[in-house]
This record gives C-alpha cells, structure tokens and sequence, in this order.
C-alpha cells in the first residue's frame, strides 16, 4: 500500500515548531498534537508561548494542546485560555487526573460550551463510552485511544478500536485516534479498526514511503545497509 493512498487522517505528534511547519508543508500531514512529555523533550521553556507559535504556524488544521494541572477546577481554567488561541484549536483533557479521579463531567461542561475536545489516554471501552456520554455530539471532538501502549500491555488493540470505531460513529461529531504509535504497520491496524486519525511522531512521518515497499527490494537494500556499515567500520575477521 502507498502511504498516499490511506484513508485514514495522519496527523503529526511533537513539539519542535520547525518540524510542524515542516510535516505542514508536506502537504499529508492533517494535524497536529503534542504533550507534556513531548514538550519536555523538545526543551519548551514557555508553554503559552510555545503554543501561539504554533497556531501562528499552523492556522486550519487541528491543533491539540494538553492541560497541565491536576485538579479539574484548574484544568478547566487552563482549557479555556488553550481554546482561545485558535477556532483549530482541540484541547486535551486526561480522562482522569492522576488521582483517578474522572474528568467526566469537566469534559461535559467544556464539551456543550462549544469547546472543541480531545480527550486522551483512553485505554478501554468503557472509559470511551463515558467520555462519549458527556461530549456534545454538536461539538467536534477527539477521542484518543492509546493503542501502542494497550499493545506494550501485551493486549490485541484492534478490538477496542473497532468497538469504539462505532461507537464514535454513532455519537457523530467525535472522531477516533490511534495514539502512542510504535510503528508503520500501526498505521494500517489502525485504518482496518476504524480510526479517523493516527498521530506519527517526526522518526514514523519519514519513513511513511517505506509502506508497500517490495519485499525482496527491502532485503537488498538491508543487506547493503550492513555492507556499508561494516565497511565504514573498518572491521576486519581475517
């Protein structure tokens, strides 16, 4: 399969401001999300600032910022300064906060005051089908399922994702993303499951042309990988 022959919207996952306005000018890239994490990686010293840069770059498509806080009294003030920055902007909302606590009924106030949401580190069925109960179906949203880390548990994502796949169908205005990404081929796991979106981080986006690539072509081009390596190395057996 050609990677431009995919149905199935990929959208770019990090925190380097050059590197979006690069996947955007790539023309295949749909959107974009990031996190805490990723900021950290990417050595963002200012969030808000970070974040207008980045609309500022990128003014249609979607856009997701994460809250930072850890009570749902701060993550609603901190979703309504993130969703004022842009009409593209889906803020991210945990689906608990780290004390388990769930963020049910913030999502629902944020949800049906025309906030566009998305809604992360969802893991099962039955936390996407309260998550789904409490966005407004008039409202876009997100919904992402951390399928690579499902998969890291040693569980089969697929079923999930197609369960859900239907699920958001039915609720009609809230799309279904494959998150936490691991390698190419979750891109067609996720595209037979029935998500709207995958999120590849810079390192998966490169090697998208690998998709469909002849096998024995791809053997060839290994063992010449191996040959110039071990050449440049220097080694020597006999």
């Amino acid at each position: 399969m050609d990677y431009r022959e995919l149905k199935i919207d990929i959208y770019a996952d990090g925190a380097d401001i050059e590197k979006m306005k690069e996947a955007l000018n790539s023309g295949f890239v749909k959107g974009f999300t990031t996190n805490p994490t990723l900021m950290k990686k990417a050595g963002v010293k200012d969030y808000k600032t970070f974040a207008k840069q980045a609309v500022e770059a990128i003014r249609t498509l979607p856009l997701s910022f994460e809250v930072f806080s850890d009570d749902h009294d701060t993550m609603e003030k901190e979703a309504r300064v993130l969703s004022s920055f842009g009409e593209n902007v889906y803020v991210k909302i945990p689906v608990t906060n780290t004390k388990g606590e769930h963020s049910t009924e913030l999502i629902r106030k944020l949800s049906h005051d025309g906030l566009k949401l998305n809604v992360t580190a969802v893991f099962t069925k039955e936390q996407a089908e309260e998550v789904l109960g409490a966005l407004d179906p008039k409202v876009p949203s997100i919904v992402s399922i951390f399928a690579g880390r499902i998969t890291n548990a040693g569980v089969d994502a697929e079923p999930v994702m197609r369960e859900v796949s239907k699920l958001c169908r039915d609720h009609g205005n809230s799309k279904l993303l494959w998150a936490s990404s691991r390698e190419l081929f979750n891109v067609i796991q996720a595209e037979r499951s029935g998500a709207d979106i995958i999120t590849l981080t810079d390192d998966l986006i490169r090697a998208l042309p690998t998709l469909g690539k002849d096998l024995y072509e791809y053997s060839l081009d290994t063992v010449k990988m191996f040959y110039n390596d071990g050449q440049a190395l220097g080694y020597r057996i006999l």
